[in-house]
């Protein structure tokens, strides 16, 4: 289904933004904290913690496809994808919860084990939401400056619920006791909820119609798999600007979730302050909240692709200058971050802007009926690059001589020069060569104003 009025209210709009307040809280609180968690709470060494983040991502990466294709399924069957996302809202806090929740002294591996279980099951049901949520805006809103009004203000509260939980995270946990098993659990408590509301709220955006007059066939599941899988295949072979803007978005997930995964290490042995954490939030999503709006204006004047491009940029030269945190570590860093911050809103808003007009390109060109595919296809992607940029991180200290430890052991405890050198150079020089790398499938998106209106 793709929309046809031309009309989009108020309403709609606040009702599918504030879904950004659950996927932001979701993407932002776990790749700050959960890498961290594993080595400087539980004592899971940096590279196990590596792979046990990125195993519960590849999953993700194996199921979005699935439900996006049973999203599309849902919408023909029963002519709404709600069903879907309310189910993954009221699921998510409570497996949230549980992969904050391993009892103290737990051994190493059992805790592994433990958040590794519990947030693959997080992770399903984040996915249960995320996935028809991507696919809302093509048919929620019709036309190119349309849908970037629509995408606009979901990314103005996605930039508020980055800020909200790479702050506020951080605070609770250090309300609840800092780095230990009470602060971790009031941390999730409180976030899991807060994400779970934003979902729950926002799937009643999702527009009800008819069913389809013949539904499409059931099948098992071997078959369902492999239809599914099949179905991603073929969106990536029948778009080139799907193609395109997809691999961009993941190498810049793999980029900005190192840096967000890193955050911690940076705040603890660089800055010399966990509480300095927040602070990195602050500086990078409260000049974001500000020019979010602005990129809107920029894409309406110079098209969203020009605008992408120009974000990249500034963002890859912020991240570069960071580099001086090797020799002359201080507060300074907070202004290069600032403008990281105010960049990041153009990469987040232009894409997810750009994402719908690919899609009504592809229905003009090989019919309706694939949005959920492209959005399990876009969600598969995203994750990827964040677990990647997770797994990097995990690399480069490991291969850096990070020293991980338990909460108890905390007091006291030191990392060499060489796993303070990687954790800047995981800040910095890493992340702003994956944006510049990036830039490359950029080139090759090509899809204008004209192309989109003419199909409207």
């Amino acid at each position: 289904m793709i929309a046809t009025e031309q009309s989009l209210s108020r309403a709609t709009v606040a009702r599918y933004a504030v879904g950004s307040l659950g996927t932001g809280g979701f993407a932002t609180l776990p790749g700050l904290v959960l890498v961290y968690y594993l080595t400087d709470s539980l004592g899971v060494a940096a590279l196990v913690a590596g792979v046990v983040v990125t195993v519960a991502k590849v999953w993700d990466v194996i199921i979005d496809p699935v439900i996006g294709a049973r999203s599309d399924r849902m919408l023909a069957v029963r002519g709404s994808r709600r069903p879907m996302m309310l189910l993954g809202g009221a699921a998510l806090p409570v497996f949230f919860l549980l992969t904050f929740a391993v009892p103290p002294g737990t051994p190493a591996v059992a805790a592994a084990l433990w958040v590794l279980l519990a947030f693959v099951l997080t992770a399903t049901a984040f996915s249960l939401f995320q996935v028809p949520y991507i696919a809302l805006p093509a048919e929620l809103a019709s036309g190119y400056d349309q849908r970037t009004r629509l995408l606009t203000w979901r990314v103005v509260v996605l930039t508020f619920a980055i800020l909200l939980f790479g702050a506020g995270g951080p605070a609770l946990r250090s309300l609840g006791g800092g780095n230990s098993f009470a602060g971790y659990l009031l941390m999730a408590l409180v976030a899991g909820v807060v994400i779970g509301a934003g979902m729950l709220a926002s799937a009643f955006v999702a527009p009800r119609g008819l069913p389809a007059a013949v539904p499409p066939p059931k099948e098992s599941v071997a078959a369902t798999l492999r239809s599914n899988y099949a179905a991603g295949v073929r969106v990536l072979r029948d778009s080139q600007p799907f193609r395109a803007l997809l691999l961009t978005f993941l190498l810049q997930g793999l980029a900005t979730g190192m840096m967000l995964a890193g955050a911690n290490y940076v705040a603890t042995w660089v800055l010399h302050s966990e509480d300095a954490v927040t602070f990195l939030f602050v500086a990078l999503i409260a000049p974001a909240l500000v020019v979010t709006p602005v990129w809107g204006v920029v894409a309406r004047r110079v098209g969203k692709e020009r605008g992408f491009v120009a974000a990249s940029i500034l963002f890859a030269v912020a991240a570069l200058s960071m580099i001086g945190l090797l020799w002359a570590p201080g507060a300074w860093v907070y202004a290069p971050v600032a403008v990281a911050g105010a960049a990041y809103a153009g990469m987040q808003s232009l894409p997810m802007a750009m994402l719908p007009d690919v899609i009504s390109h592809d229905a003009r060109r090989n019919g309706k009926g694939r949005a959920g595919t492209f959005g399990g296809m876009w969600t598969a992607g995203e994750t990827t690059g964040m677990a990647l940029g997770a797994t990097v991180l995990s690399l480069v200290l490991a291969v850096s001589g990070y020293v991980s430890r338990t909460a108890a052991e905390s007091a006291g405890a030191a990392q060499p020069g060489s796993a303070v050198a990687g954790i800047v150079l995981s800040f910095s020089l890493i992340p702003a060569a994956v944006i510049a790398l990036s830039l490359v499938p950029l080139a090759r998106y090509r899809l204008r104003k004209g192309d989109i209106d003419g199909i409207v």
